[in-house]
């Protein structure tokens, strides 16, 4: 099989590897389409290796057709699946845990199918789990409204009831966002989030930003809010006020999805395929798909996410 390696100069190379050696409870997908995420950034720059066992170029979420499985397995070849993985979904074949293996929505393409795993995983795991769930009347705010786990939450949070703020990093991106249920969005080139969070205290918040701000919009969360890290693009100090925390009992929490077990992201998995996908297929829930690019134009597909020109989700298709 041809995939989309990281050469020793971490340069792309489209080549020729081994077919992937299917183990017990694993099954084999052809791959058709592969989302592009942050973590393929970081791991395409030497910082963000795949998790031992998985190959070793990126790739975290994935749409095809179940070609081997375990004869008792409940999947078949020919079988439209889509999966969570911890690497290696820049290739023609993957081999899968069956666990993190789910059937793709019904009357869903490849593409929009790729684009669900790793993002609505995140966003369950950190606001159904990390957070122990959002409850009607809630403020919910979410950096980053228009990426894929920006979209995600927002149509996640307004679901269980809750006012979501949002920012976005222009005019287009806030009216998408907007459209798409969220209450209250700010351009943060432009305007200033503190006094709105001071005006609509959080119960929730889920931060891919981090940076000096965070310390700063912290002291506004609601009293026994939850503060949730899962990146910090805007860099990794701040200042906090740790009387601010005590007082109000606050919880910051650092989380992410690649480092979870096989067993962990199954049970993810498996509470998004029955609670979750059913919402697509009645068109309650969207997967905005902003770009596809054939994966011989990955450094294109990258650019995209590099520039933050992106509403939604970018999609690499296999040849």
């Amino acid at each position: 099989m041809k995939a989309m390696i990281l050469d020793k100069n971490l340069d792309f190379l489209w080549t020729d590897v081994a077919d992937p050696v299917r183990r017990e409870g694993e099954v084999v997908i052809r791959v058709h389409a592969c989302a592009v995420n942050r973590a393929d950034l970081m791991q395409k720059d030497g910082l963000y290796a795949s998790p031992p066992g998985w190959p070793r170029w990126c790739g975290l979420e994935v749409a095809g057709v179940i070609e081997e499985a375990d004869r008792d397995s409940s999947f078949k070849p020919g079988d439209r699946v889509c999966a969570l993985a911890g690497g290696g979904g820049y290739s023609q074949k993957i081999a899968v845990p069956e666990g993190m293996t789910v059937p793709v929505p019904e009357g869903m393409d490849f593409v929009q199918a790729s684009s669900i795993p790793e993002v609505w995983s995140t966003v369950y795991l950190n606001l159904r789990f990390e957070a122990g769930g959002l409850k009607p009347g809630d403020v919910f705010y979410v950096q980053a409204g228009a990426s894929g786990v920006g979209l995600a939450a927002i149509q996640y949070a307004k679901l269980q009831g809750a006012k979501v703020i949002a920012t976005a990093g222009s005019p287009g991106k806030a009216d998408f966002i907007g459209k798409l249920g969220a209450d209250i969005v700010l351009d943060y080139h432009k305007e200033d989030i503190r006094p709105v969070l001071e005006a609509n205290p959080p119960a929730v918040a889920l931060d891919c930003i981090g940076g000096v701000r965070m310390g700063e919009c912290l002291k506004y969360m609601a009293f026994g809010g939850r503060w949730i890290m899962i990146a910090s693009m805007g860099g990794g100090m701040t200042t906090v006020d740790l009387e601010n925390i005590w007082r109000k009992r606050l919880r910051v929490i650092g989380s992410t999805l690649r480092s979870r077990t096989p067993e962990e992201k199954s049970r993810i998995m498996h509470a998004l395929h029955g609670e979750i996908f059913p919402l697509f297929t009645q068109g309650k829930l969207i997967s905005h798909i902003h770009a596809v690019f054939p994966v011989r134009e990955v450094e294109a597909a990258h650019g995209v996410l590099r520039r933050s020109e992106n509403i939604g989700k970018v999609v690499l298709t296999m040849e």
